[in-house]
């Protein structure tokens, strides 16, 4: 999608961010999560894609040593089926590679199969399944790994 740029998530995104999780996850993080994220964790980075001064997704990471766990990434419904988040993903790999990430885990709802699609697109292999892993209905997650 033409005009969408990708840039480190600040404070002032926090209100397209929310607005994102709420209508993405059934147990979405709260605001003061996000605050905690951005000011307190050294180990998170947190990316957006914005339409002008709109969010419309968001993405993030831990970095520990050489690796990235992708913590979430989300794209607001009305901007969904459009390629950002295939957009989101791509510039989060080449974000972390160039601060010296060799590879990224993630898990995602085994019914998830839109992201499911998207992470093997970009080259993410199944490594297992943590059974039971979501809380508000015991589904299953899908361990994905990537190296670069």
């Amino acid at each position: 999608m033409d005009g969408v740029v990708v840039s480190l998530m600040s404070m002032e995104d926090l209100e397209g961010v929310v607005e994102i999780e709420k209508a993405s996850f059934a147990i979405p993080w709260s605001w003061q999560a996000f605050v905690q994220e951005l000011k307190n964790n050294r180990f998170a980075h947190y990316l957006t894609a914005k339409l002008g001064d709109e969010v419309i997704a968001y993405g993030g990471m831990w970095f520990v040593l050489d690796e990235a766990h992708i913590t979430n990434i989300a794209v607001h419904p009305g901007y969904r089926s459009k390629g950002i988040g295939s957009l989101l993903l791509e510039e989060m790999i080449r974000y972390a590679v160039d601060k010296g990430i060799e590879s990224f885990t993630l898990e995602v709802r085994a019914s998830n199969y839109t992201a499911l699609r998207l992470y093997k697109k970009k080259g993410f292999l199944e490594a297992g399944v943590r059974k039971g892993y979501y809380s508000d209905n015991n589904e299953d997650a899908v361990i994905m790994w990537k190296r670069v």
